[in-house]
């Protein structure tokens, strides 16, 4: 039997302690984790949902990474790819949608969504994108040296998501504050720091996204329009449809994961460009030209998913590692995305990156996040805008980062510019 190892290395990544270090300590123990001969080994935190003697593998390296990725017979998203523990399977498919499932259930609901959620959807919205963006940089100039995050970064993805959705403008603020509730990681500033309330606070803020999005569709029933909500609502595959379920729990996805990544991202982008000024310089000498390298390596740079979790389905051996049925793994693509076999100086931030096989949107295989596409977009989108117009913003202190293993976030970041 595998027992816990490497805290003698003062590495414990079940311990919110871990995650409370400045990022480049974090990074070091990513090296050391990607350096032993095997994936080490951690116990399952302490949670009301913890497995007596339940433990997981931390898969550190890319290689292991993108190849667990791509055999989700073995390393299956069924039990949980969200969370360590097992929780209950109302809880997972809830909040999780198709992330906490295998196929064919997978396969059935990505295909219904797809049809709904193509490149070709999103162009439809690539103007409003653009628009939006301008307005919020409008604001931006007349508002001043104000909160990055409240006043820039959150509010793009918001928007979008929410016109896409057919959302109005007087529910954006109970969307954003259920975001933050379900994502909140362990932080105090968002989430209860007693563990009954704080279940509760996320169940909560799940049921009134979804209350919103069931009404929603069953209005468009009557009244379609041209947003996504009617698509989802009225896709019909093969004879297929979505269930009301389904489709609240797609939203509840959709929602959280869009913005919380890409508002992670657009933040992490300005402090990024703030503290490596001489890639600052190369991006604003030709902005068209690479930006999108650059957006690439924001993303590899600081992975807003830090991790999601498989188990496996059977006894079996991966780039030479044996696994038994009922294990654990963490696909750690924080680490992944700066293991030292695949980039070059991995720790440099460098927006001329080529190649750049980054798994900051999740690694090849059916689970490759669906809104990579728009999650690009937006953040090109907003960084162009930023620039070109306001090309001295810059960060005038530290972020206040989000207490969470599971999401990079920044909750705060104060900016000015001349």
């Amino acid at each position: 039997m595998t027992t816990p190892a490497t805290r003698s290395d003062g590495i414990d990544l079940s311990a919110i302690e871990f995650w409370e270090r400045p990022p480049a300590e974090r990074y070091e123990a990513f090296a050391r984790l990607r350096a032993l001969p095997q994936p080490a080994y951690f116990a399952e935190p302490e949670s009301p949902f913890t497995t007596p003697g339940g433990g997981y593998y931390a898969f550190a390296r890319h290689a292991d990474v993108t190849e667990a990725s791509r055999q989700p017979d073995l390393f299956s998203s069924a039990r949980g790819a969200t969370s360590i523990e097992d929780l209950p399977a109302e809880f997972n498919e809830y909040f999780g949608s198709m992330i906490n499932m295998d196929d064919p259930r997978h396969a059935r609901l990505r295909r219904i969504v797809s049809r709904a959620f193509t490149p070709k959807m999103i162009k439809k919205f690539e103007y409003d994108v653009e628009r939006t963006a301008a307005l919020i940089v409008d604001d931006l100039l007349e508002t001043g040296p104000c909160d990055f995050v409240e006043h820039v970064s959150a509010r793009l993805p918001l928007k979008i998501i929410c016109d896409m959705m057919g959302i109005s403008d007087e529910h954006y603020a109970m969307v954003l504050r259920n975001t933050n509730l379900i994502l909140a990681g362990g932080d105090p500033e968002f989430l209860s720091e007693d563990l009954d309330l704080a279940v509760t606070q996320i169940l909560s803020a799940g049921q009134e996204l979804a209350d919103l999005v069931t009404a929603l569709a069953a209005q468009r029933q009557e009244h379609p329009a041209d947003d996504l909500t009617t698509a989802l609502a009225s896709a019909n595959i093969d004879g297929e449809q979505l269930t009301t379920a389904e489709l609240a729990s797609f939203f509840v996805l959709l929602v959280v994961a869009g913005n919380e990544t890409t508002r992670t991202a657009i933040s992490h982008g300005l402090n990024l460009l703030t503290e490596h000024r001489d890639q600052r310089e190369m991006l604003l000498a030709d902005l068209e030209g690479r930006l999108p390298a650059a957006v690439e390596e924001i993303v590899r740079y600081v992975s807003p998913v830090t991790w999601m979790r498989r188990s496996v389905t059977r006894d079996c051996t991966l780039n030479g590692h044996e696994f038994r049925e009922g294990d654990k793994a963490l696909l750690i693509y924080a680490s992944a995305n700066r293991d030292e076999s695949v980039f070059e100086h991995p720790e440099q931030f460098n927006i001329a990156r080529s190649p750049n096989p980054h798994v900051g949107f999740g690694a090849a295989g059916p689970h490759f996040c669906l809104g990579a596409h728009l999650a690009r977009r937006e953040i090109t989108a907003m960084l162009h805008e930023m620039l070109a117009r306001v090309p001295t913003i810059r960060a005038t202190a530290e972020p206040d980062r989000l207490l969470s293993s599971f999401i990079n976030g920044i909750k705060h970041l104060p900016c000015a510019f001349d």
